[in-house]
């Protein structure tokens, strides 16, 4: 996959993901001072995406290259969001909600990895894709480097 291609598939996939997140926002109201459920949500969706995608779709079913780049990097790196994370735990704390912004911050981080442990046990059990005679590990998904 060139350069080229693989900043386009970025960028694609980032503005898709990051309209979802922005969607899923915008939907949900959520109070000020009020543990924020919305962003919590996607960024945990996010990481059990990507340990499924990592796992099960790019390693076991062996998806090309560009699948890894377009929904990894791109779509799942636009829906999920560190920056809103964090100023969502610095308007907490800041507004007097300590306890609600350690909270948050703690469960973000402990639900996020156990989140993504559990896409990647999902993705294991997905059936490998068996490669054909002939096929080399970089070409057996039908694209070349």
């Amino acid at each position: 996959m060139s350069r080229s291609l693989a900043y386009l598939l970025v960028g694609v996939g980032g503005a898709v993901g990051g309209l979802l997140r922005w969607g899923a926002t915008t939907v949900v109201d959520e109070a000020a001072g009020a543990f924020p459920w919305t962003t919590f949500t996607v960024n945990m969706v996010g990481a059990f995406a990507l340990g499924l995608l990592v796992v099960g779709i790019v390693g076991r079913r062996q998806a090309p290259p560009w699948v890894r780049t377009a929904l990894g990097t791109g779509l799942l790196g636009g829906f999920t969001t560190f920056s809103a994370y964090a100023h969502a735990v610095d308007v907490l704390a800041t507004g007097g909600e300590v306890g609600t912004a350690m909270a948050y911050l703690v469960s973000s981080v402990l639900v996020g990895v156990a989140a993504a442990g559990a896409g990647a046990a999902v993705g294991a059990r997905l059936p490998a894709r068996r490669r054909r005679a002939g096929d080399s590990p970089t070409t057996a998904h039908g694209w070349s480097k």
